[in-house]
């Protein structure tokens, strides 16, 4: 007995293994098992495997549907599928497939139509035809067992033999090995990656050494190989297992922020995960540094990359300050008048200051908060040093950034990815070292954002002749990946730092930027009327509702902006009933109800949404947001029109590298600026509410800025200047020789 089938007219994708899925498509029914034929493969990736089929089961006249993940399956097969039904709410009821084995047909016919599929290399209908009337029921034995005698067939010499004998033989490994990962608890989505990671060798590396998954593919942690090695029978003591935990601990550590842990953090962070003795993790370590694969350092554990990463920051920085640039000959006096003049302005004593080193040193660091004329200063040097015939390149972390840049000093700036010239191929950046980039200088902003791994990559393609700008408010927060960069550099006394503090009359008339000081200062903030409000809620639901009716109605008719394209909500946390996700959830429905859903995603097309990765090949970053434009279900693609007007089309494959952004927290916030930000800010936030993290949400608004929230967690926010201590020796590199 089974459910009625239905007409496909497009293509679901798969559910990623790890994800959560859609309200609608959570599995209510058990686990069956059915059997049938394949009649035919309505839609197939040829990336992933991911299959929608048709099948028919005896003693029915109606086709089953079924979607899942597997490798040669085709018309013509009798399968056994186990898996749940699951009601689709575009394409109805489906057979989620958990796992699919191959049962080879025993009779003429089924055996004629199986071999005529395509599925063997060489045999088509008519070829399958011949074999089936020679060869009767004992077909499939025959290529099996006695391959030589298929030449005694029409049409089959002994080059097409050896052919088919070859497939028929990859096919069976295929299946077998297909069996062998779903029988150990591995989903048919984890399966196909692995079967591609490893081919025919899956099931002796998965025997020998699980924990491989976590290290060769992605979207299998070491949480989900730990699960397999313990169906597989692998101890809880065992070396690769602990090997496996501590590199899992210290790749975690980069994540959170930190270049490396100190031995005891490692060995007792790992303790906990692995449920072991911290001491029986001694000897992995030794062996995992004896391999190259973790290196020690007075005490500190690295992963090789962050290690080499932070080494290199430092000894490249420091090779740029050594080496002399051409000396500029500029009457300073004369050259202050004269953009001042051009420019329509008055600088102050610390603008001059500023432009003064700009033009004199040969490694420069910016830094301020909003309205204290950073953009001034650099435009203002920008235009001297253009004058004096240098050339010069503008960057920034993230494409909203560097479009504020360009906006802000109308001249081209990029992305440092673009800058840098990243290689699909090379899989890295083009420019470095043996490639440097061809200017005189490069200017890069919002560099708070950028994290260790970045900052490598950019001193590397820096010439060593070439001046460098570094501009950035010091008091956000810090990158989202490992290290703090700027915060190090500064510490560090090694290049000269201008700290910008005045706030110009016309910035500080903004309410905005008025209490951003304020904040940063340890001040409570003082909320008015007009541009930085503050509606006083304490608990979660009513916050929600206020937020939900400020995007969507009284925002947009008191200011007149548009809840899609200028409000952004921000919270400090992704989980929670007053959290990114609900948020997100709720601000879906009210203004996007009724879009194209693009099929096991939670979007559709005219959602808002945010990029979560670097994605080199498709040339978009963690953090890039746009609105999905288009859904093409049997293309299997959608399209994102980006912020800064890039049209990107994502395979249905690649969708999960997207996730909705009506609300974002503030760290993902970093580098851009919206014309109204509305911020839940909650004690159930407690965790998060730090003064730079206050400061950075409320500088991502011009205009406006509404806070939804209690005095309560501002106060908590605005009196704990105390920020996560970030382990890095980039400071003490910079000053020292190592």
């Amino acid at each position: 007995m089974f459910r009625g089938s239905m007409v496909i007219q497009g293509s679901p994708i798969m559910q990623n293994s790890d994800e959560k899925p859609a309200p609608e498509q959570l599995d209510v029914d058990p686990i069956i098992s059915v059997e049938g034929t394949v009649e035919r493969i309505v839609y197939e990736s040829a990336e992933t495997n991911f299959l929608v089929g048709r099948m028919k089961i005896p003693d029915s006249d109606t086709l089953l549907t079924f979607v899942g993940n597997a490798m040669a399956v085709s018309p013509g097969e009798t399968i056994r599928v186990r898996g749940r039904w699951v009601e689709d709410k575009r394409f109805g009821p489906q057979l989620r497939a958990e796992s699919f084995e191959t049962i080879l047909p025993t009779t003429v016919l089924g055996i004629e139509k199986y071999l005529g599929s395509g599925l063997i290399e060489g045999i088509g209908p008519k070829c399958a035809q011949r074999l089936v009337g020679a060869f009767g029921v004992e077909t499939l034995r025959v290529i099996e067992e006695q391959p030589e005698r298929l030449r005694a067939v029409e049409g089959i010499g002994k080059k097409r033999a050896a052919q088919i004998r070859s497939s028929w033989s990859k096919q069976r490994a295929i299946q077998s090995i297909m069996v062998f990962l779903q029988g150990h608890g591995i989903s048919g989505a984890q399966a196909v990656k692995i079967y591609k990671q490893y081919g025919d060798t899956a099931a002796a590396i998965l025997r020998e050494n699980p924990y491989r998954l976590a290290d060769d593919i992605t979207g299998i942690a070491f949480k989900s190989a730990d699960k397999i090695a313990e169906r597989l029978g692998i101890g809880k003591d065992a070396p690769a297992r602990l090997r496996a935990g501590l590199t899992y601990v210290l790749n975690n550590a980069g994540h959170e922020g930190h270049v490396f842990l100190n031995t005891q953090e490692l060995t007792t962070a790992a303790a906990e995960v692995l449920q072991v003795d911290a001491e029986r993790l001694e000897i992995p370590l030794v062996e995992l540094v004896q391999t190259g694969a973790m290196i020690i350092e007075d005490g500190a554990v690295f992963m090789p990359l962050m290690h080499a990463a932070e080494r290199g920051t430092a000894q490249y920085l420091k090779k740029l300050l050594a080496t002399p640039c051409e000396p500029l000959s500029i009457n300073l006096e004369n050259a202050l008048k004269w953009v001042e003049k051009i420019k329509k302005i008055q600088l102050s004593d610390g603008q001059r200051e500023a432009i003064r080193a700009g033009i004199e040193c040969k490694v420069l660091v910016i830094t301020g908060g909003p309205g204290t004329g950073k953009t001034t200063v650099l435009n203002s040097l920008l235009a001297i040093l253009e004058k004096k015939g240098l050339s010069f390149l503008l960057a920034a972390p993230t494409g909203r950034a560097a479009k504020r840049m360009e906006a802000a000093t109308d001249r081209q700036s990029q992305t440092l990815h673009r800058l840098l010239e990243y290689s699909p191929i090379k899989k890295g950046f083009t420019r470095d070292e043996h490639n440097p980039l061809i200017t005189d200088l490069v200017v890069v902003d919002e560099a708070s954002m950028i994290d260790t791994l970045l900052m490598f990559s950019l001193l590397r393609a820096i010439p060593p002749f070439a001046r460098l700008i570094i501009v950035g408010d010091v008091d956000q927060l810090p990158s989202v990946g490992a290290g703090n960069v700027l915060f190090d550099l500064i510490a560090s006394q090694r290049a000269p730092v201008v700290r910008l503090e005045t706030v110009f009359r016309q910035a500080g008339e903004s309410g905005i930027v008025a209490n951003a000081h304020r904040i940063n200062r340890g001040e409570f903030p003082a909320f008015n009327k007009d541009d930085f409000i503050l509606i006083s809620r304490q608990e979660p639901a009513p916050t929600v509702e206020t937020i939900l009716e400020l995007v969507c109605h009284r925002i947009p008719a008191h200011f007149g902006l548009d809840p899609m394209r200028d409000i952004q909500v921000l919270s400090p946390m992704r989980r929670g009933d007053a959290g990114v996700n609900h948020l997100n959830e709720r601000l879906q429905e009210a203004l996007n109800p009724h879009g194209e859903p693009v099929p096991r995603r939670n979007y559709r097309r005219g959602d808002k949404v945010m990029q979560l990765r670097n994605n080199y090949e498709l040339d978009v970053y963690n953090g890039d947001t746009g609105r999905v434009t288009l859904v093409e279900p049997e293309a299997a693609e959608l399209e994102v029109t980006f912020d800064d007007g890039r049209v990107v089309i994502y395979s249905f494959d690649q969708a999960d590298e997207l996730e909705l952004a009506y609300a974002a927290t503030v760290h993902k916030s970093q580098g851009s600026e919206y014309p109204a930000v509305v911020l839940a800010f909650l004690p159930q936030h407690y965790m998060m509410l730090q003064r730079n993290l206050l400061y950075t949400a409320i500088t991502r608004g011009k205009k406006l800025v509404v806070v939804v929230g209690s005095e309560k967690a501002i106060g908590m926010a605005v009196h704990n200047s105390k920020f996560a201590k970030r382990n890095s020796h980039l400071a003490s590199r910079l000053r020292n020789d190592r």
